[in-house]
């Protein structure tokens, strides 16, 4: 058995062929991506035009000229803030456990990061400020964001909500909209696999991002990057993810998270992703690779043999692997599904790991009207008023909201820790 295992060893010569390729000066692949990075200045220039992109001006220049309401929103969200009107960490745990609190002790080193998917409108993200003031509940820590990128770009969704995660201190995920579902020159998707229930297993092959689309995506993220320092995205599609590590390797600060339906659901999925990530990291050990969605299929076991595999690479601190404890009613998994027993079991054990709410809690989605549905998050600004479900929709992210905060809850009585919004819930 010893000396099967030798045979695992990768070869210098592997290494080195393979460093070969990466920088020949005629390899085509490597080429078109730089002269993407070299069309928006450079790395030096485009980290720059990122950095100075997030200041809080910034947003507020674009937003007078597009939606200045959202600006009386933003200082108040900051008036809130710095009048200290949300609920501490020591205040919620006397909350929820009033004498118990004195006996137990908590370990900051396993704090669960509560994440909400998807806040899609800068108003709901309002609405769940305002309840959690008034009701003393938590903002979560981390907020994924599926809205087209354009009208969110042209309506100042984009911008109030960039400067309302870098206020209350959550990092946040936007979806760009470069990817296998986009329209191409037909009106039909890009990826010709997908065309609803006739083309069923097509599906099988993921959102894809054909032929010259990758390169688009790159191009795509760079754009907002550069104007709006927009840093984190999802990624869908091994071409991009393999991108987004050279993008990062070259001195670019990009960060992405790998979607759930990249369909990594067992240890050596998760190996293959983990072993990429080590290969492009940084000299310093650090990666863009910041959130790693497992697939909602995966047990408990998957998910500390990923851990495993994170904490030999030297990745637990750099990338969190994130799981969904509840879905979509609809659209995407078989309900009921609630992982938020074996988050209990797990989080005690396994750090830097993300409690996901996508939707509500069971007892609530099952007696909705109108539940939460995957599907709306690709519905246009314009749909979703044809259809009268705006109520409907911010609804839904209520439920998600409260969701987050009854997994708050069960953490705290099992003596567990949790990150919400940094900024409004003090330590």
């Amino acid at each position: 058995m010893k000396d099967n295992r030798k045979k695992l060893k990768i070869s210098q010569s592997a290494f080195d062929t393979l460093n070969e390729f990466l920088i020949d000066e005629n390899n085509p692949l490597i080429n078109k991506l730089l002269e993407i990075v070299d069309n928006y200045g450079g790395v030096k220039e485009i980290n720059k035009k990122a950095n100075e992109s997030r200041n809080l001006e910034n947003y507020y220049k674009h937003l007078e000229k597009i939606n200045p309401d959202y600006i009386k929103d933003i200082e108040w969200l900051i008036d809130q803030r710095d009048k200290n009107a949300f609920i501490s960490i020591p205040e919620y745990r006397k909350k929820i456990l009033g004498e118990r609190l004195k006996n137990m002790e908590f370990n900051e080193d396993f704090a669960v990061t509560l994440e909400l998917s998807a806040c899609q409108y800068f108003p709901f993200l309002i609405e769940i400020a305002k309840d959690a003031i008034e009701n003393q509940n938590l903002i979560p820590a981390r907020i994924i964001r599926v809205r087209n990128m354009k009208e969110q770009e042209s309506d100042g969704d984009l911008m109030a909500m960039a400067a309302a995660m870098q206020i209350i201190g959550a990092s946040y995920v936007e979806t760009l909209d470069t990817k296998g579902t986009m329209p191409g020159p037909d009106g039909e998707p890009v990826n010709v696999h997908l065309g609803g229930p006739e083309t069923i297993t097509g599906y099988f092959g993921g959102v894809g991002e054909p032929n010259e689309y990758a390169l688009k995506w790159i191009d795509e993220y760079l754009y907002y990057y550069t104007k709006y320092g927009i840093k984190q995205v999802l990624n869908v599609n091994p071409g991009t993810v393999l991108l987004g590590y050279f993008l990062y390797k070259l001195g670019i600060d990009n960060e992405f998270k790998i979607s759930v339906y990249m369909g990594n659901d067992n240890p050596y999925s998760c190996l293959w992703t983990l072993l990429t990530a080590k290969l492009f990291a940084r000299e310093d050990g650090s990666s863009p690779l910041i959130g790693f969605n497992l697939s909602n299929s995966v047990n408990n076991e998957t998910i500390e043999l990923a851990a495993y595999i994170r904490k030999e690479f030297d990745f637990t601190d750099v990338i969190r692997l994130e799981h969904h404890i509840t879905e979509t009613w609809k659209s995407i998994v078989r309900q009921p599904y609630d992982r938020r027993d074996e988050l209990i079991d797990i989080a005690g054990d396994v750090k830097n790991l993300s409690a996901k709410h996508e939707g509500g809690d069971l007892a609530i989605e099952e007696n909705r009207d109108y539940p939460t549905d995957i599907l709306d998050y690709f519905k246009s600004i314009e749909q979703i008023k044809e259809e009268g479900i705006w109520e409907a929709l911010k609804i839904n992210h209520l439920d998600r909201y409260r969701a987050v905060n009854t997994t708050a809850q069960e953490l705290t009585k099992n003596g567990l820790t949790f990150i919400a919004a940094r900024n409004l819930h003090n330590l």
